[in-house]
């Protein structure tokens, strides 16, 4: 006999019993037991029996009941299982709800943008994000975070004193949240009402050596270092080719072209995702020649003494400058070397865009920039090679006068 709503409301447990079951039709019926009725649809699918939960009543009708019911028929006539469906569809919402939260957007933020990255910045973006993002906000609607909620993020950082993640944690929100407002997840970026609100990171240069002098001294130490070979031609050839630590460290033999005399980096390992060239000079030629019968097997010009699949240690060159009695957090770092060429080519008049092309540094427009690591090879080809012979002329202790430059 089918249900009414009367018999569903007045239905209870028999005495001496946990639980039992009041059938309507089709399959339908309400379990009632001691924490709640709750409706449920007995049916058969490839064979098996088996049970669908359909709503808790009287929260669910049993009109809304019959109606599930009914639906999940259609179903089965179809040949689709009803709890498969009911799970999908959960899925499916969860899927939705979970791209709304910020961890959900963030994620997907890292999928997209990683193409354009180098392995080692999205390394570090996901790795800020899971470390000191995620696990305070992770769940939170993106459309539902304030400023006040990054801030209180940041503000944590900040009072530990590690002033520049703080600042950055606040950047790579900012990111997040436009891109969700891009994908129209969120109205607005809420991290550009924080400008100001954390304490001031004081910019601190990278240690290198300006004076003629001193570094002619530097040359000399070098010259005179003590250690393996592989090691000391990686030293020797840092300042004469303007490459970012890691990129000379994992300097692979394909990329060096003996034959026109350069190194030619894939976009896929510079910082700025740009194709660079470097041209050699006679004596950076003669450290790669020098070094070439111990490494030439192998994939890396530099490879780590442990082991030649991978590169040499981040470490090592900053090591070897300890070693030669300097400091590299006020003196002269493996990355100082850098800022040593560029500060005295400047002061010598050499022309400033061939220099920060040099450094692989990006310069002009969009267009432009995809040229820019051809461009003004024949000025930048002497440049490099003047560069290395005013660098043996302070090693040898010449008396510092100006380059000569070509026009």
């Amino acid at each position: 006999m089918a249900l009414t709503d009367a018999k569903a409301r007045a239905a209870k447990i028999p005495e001496g019993k946990k639980q039992t079951k009041v059938s309507d039709s089709g399959g339908l019926f309400l379990l009632v037991t001691k924490s709640g009725k709750y409706w449920r649809l007995k049916y058969r699918f490839a064979g098996k029996e088996k049970t669908l939960s359909i709503g808790i009543y009287p929260d669910s009708t049993l009109k809304q009941a019959r109606k599930a019911r009914d639906d999940a028929k259609e179903m089965l006539a179809k040949g689709i299982d009803p709890n498969q469906a009911k799970q999908l569809e959960k899925a499916k919402i969860q899927q939705e709800v979970h791209a709304q939260t910020f961890e959900g957007v963030a994620l997907e933020w890292l999928e997209r943008k990683a193409s354009s990255w180098t392995a080692s910045t999205a390394k570090s973006n996901k790795s800020r994000l899971e470390r000191h993002i995620f696990p305070w906000i992770r769940s939170l609607s993106i459309a539902s975070i304030e400023p006040a909620i990054i801030l209180s993020l940041a503000r944590r950082i900040e009072e530990k004193g590690h002033y520049e993640t703080a600042h950055r944690v606040i950047r790579t929100c900012g990111q997040v949240f436009r891109y969700g407002v891009a994908c129209q997840y969120v109205k607005s970026d809420p991290t550009r009402d924080l400008r100001g609100a954390l304490t001031p990171v004081t910019v601190k240069h990278l240690a290198c050596l300006t004076d003629p002098h001193k570094v002619g001294a530097l040359m000399r130490a070098i010259q005179g270092c003590d250690g393996t070979h592989v090691v000391v031609c990686a030293l020797r050839l840092s300042p004469l080719v303007f490459l970012r630590p890691k990129e000379l460290r994992c300097l692979q033999w394909d990329w060096i072209d003996f034959e026109n005399k350069k190194i030619v980096l894939p976009a896929t390992v510079m910082k700025k995702r740009t194709k660079h060239i470097v041209p050699l000079s006679a004596q950076a030629l003669d450290i790669l020649e020098d070094v070439r019968p111990l490494t030439g097997g192998g994939l890396y010009v530099f490879p780590s003494i442990r082991s030649n699949s991978r590169p040499m240690s981040e470490n090592t060159i900053n090591t070897c400058l300890k070693k030669l009695g300097y400091n590299t957090t006020t003196e002269q770092c493996a990355h100082g070397f850098r800022g040593t060429a560029s500060t005295l080519l400047h002061e010598q008049g050499f022309q400033h865009d061939h220099i920060e092309i040099q450094l692989s540094h990006l310069t002009g427009n969009s267009v432009s920039r995809a040229y820019n690591h051809a461009d003004h090879i024949q000025a930048r080809t002497d440049m490099m090679q003047q560069w290395a012979d005013y660098l043996d002329a302070l090693r040898d202790g010449a008396v510092v006068i100006p380059f000569k430059r070509t026009a």
